[in-house]
């Protein structure tokens, strides 16, 4: 029996793909697998027994990534689970941008004891004009799942694009418009933008992306949206230019204190993939990557290992989690020579420090071997699996 344990409310879609051959629950003990969306797990007491951790969503900052690698818990998120529910708030926060439909509303709101409101809408109206994004230029920082679909969409627009990612991989290469201009520097993409939107992930080389010295570059009066994480902007900095003029619009929907009251900042409460859709998209997601694991020794989106996934070939199955290091995997097979093994299917692949090796074979290997892998220097786990 694998034992899953819940953190937050995870939707029921997900919990369904699981058999009788798992305990699921948020009181479970001993669990081999944790499921969670945004609880903080950073001073979790990592059980003995736990060997992965599944982020039904697609950031991990609630995730300590280094002491799980260390301990050779596979962290996992779901990629790409919630893109479409955010491509479609990011259009929406477009338009926000571009008519100033959000003080409008604001408004009307206050209009309630007014006879005279439809006469004075008239009058109002001019107040709230704004322009039209067909024809514009919209910079995409990031052309991951998300920023993808947005630079794809905006074409439909009648919008100009250009898209920067110097790490785009070729899947994402091949899902985008051929009349998306993917420019190679992003101070280009920066000085020739109306319309400027984020999609990358936060990491220190990308804090505070949009800065003092970014900014200086932009057109005046551009209008930023951000979608995808708050430190990617520097809030200081982004304060000056909006009370300059600099930027026109600010929406973020992740609203920081110095910035939420700003009269041109339209906060949003981190909705993007804040639909029923989307929660059920990660938490199917998140389900499915767990069993193929926990039952199978693949791993297919990881985010602190490399991804490793094969049919399975033979009868039993060994996956080492070790350093990545020279001679480990003759040191891993060496463990078999004595018992006549044979290796039906290999796999290895790296991550950085860190390898992971599959090993198929015709028959079971004895506990001896299995504990002699353990014992090798730079292996941090070793798991068995029969068909």
């Amino acid at each position: 029996m694998y034992k899953i344990k819940l953190y937050n409310n995870i939707a029921q879609k997900g919990l369904d793909r699981f058999n009788d051959q798992f305990e699921v629950g948020t009181d479970v003990e001993a669990e081999d697998a944790i499921i969670v969306r945004s609880a903080n797990l950073h001073d979790l007491d990592y059980k003995d027994t736990l060997k992965a951790i599944a982020r039904a969503g697609a950031g991990v900052n609630n995730i300590d990534l280094d002491a799980c690698t260390q301990r050779g818990i596979v962290v996992f998120n779901t990629p790409g689970a919630n893109s479409n529910a955010v491509k479609e708030l990011v259009f929406a926060g477009l338009l926000l941008a571009s008519r100033d439909i959000y003080h409008g509303i604001e408004w009307c709101k206050t209009q309630a004891d007014n006879d005279n409101l439809a006469k004075d809408v008239e009058k109002q109206k001019k107040k709230y004009a704004g322009n039209e994004i067909t024809g514009k230029t919209l910079g995409v920082v990031g052309l991951g799942a998300i920023g993808i679909q947005v630079a794809n969409l905006a074409l439909r627009f009648g919008m100009q694009v250009e898209g920067y990612d110097p790490y785009i991989s070729v899947d994402n290469a091949w899902s985008m418009s051929r009349w998306v201009n993917h420019v190679k520097d992003e101070k280009e993409l920066f000085s020739t933008a109306d319309y400027i939107t984020l999609h990358l992930p936060l990491m220190d080389s990308t804090k505070n992306t949009i800065n003092k010295d970014t900014l200086a570059l932009m057109k005046d009066g551009v209008k930023i949206l951000n979608f995808a994480r708050g430190g990617l902007a520097n809030d200081e900095d982004m304060l000056e230019a909006l009370n300059s003029g600099k930027v026109a619009v600010y929406v973020t929907d992740f609203p920081s204190p110095l910035l939420a009251s700003h009269p041109n900042v339209v906060p949003i409460p981190h909705l993007g993939a804040s639909t029923d859709e989307s929660e059920e998209n990660c938490a199917i997601k998140a389900a499915d990557e767990v069993m193929e694991y926990l039952m199978n020794g693949n791993i297919i989106n990881s985010v602190n290992m490399p991804n490793a996934s094969a049919p399975f070939s033979g009868s039993y199955r060994i996956c080492v989690m070790h350093d990545n290091k020279p001679k480990m995997i003759s040191q891993i097979t060496d463990c078999l020579a004595q018992e006549d093994a044979n290796i039906e299917n290999l796999l290895n692949k790296s991550k950085k420090e860190i390898a992971y090796t599959i090993l198929d074979l015709d028959h079971k290997a004895s506990k001896e071997s299995i504990e002699k892998m353990k014992k090798i220097s730079g292996v941090h786990r070793v798991e068995v699996y029969e068909k």
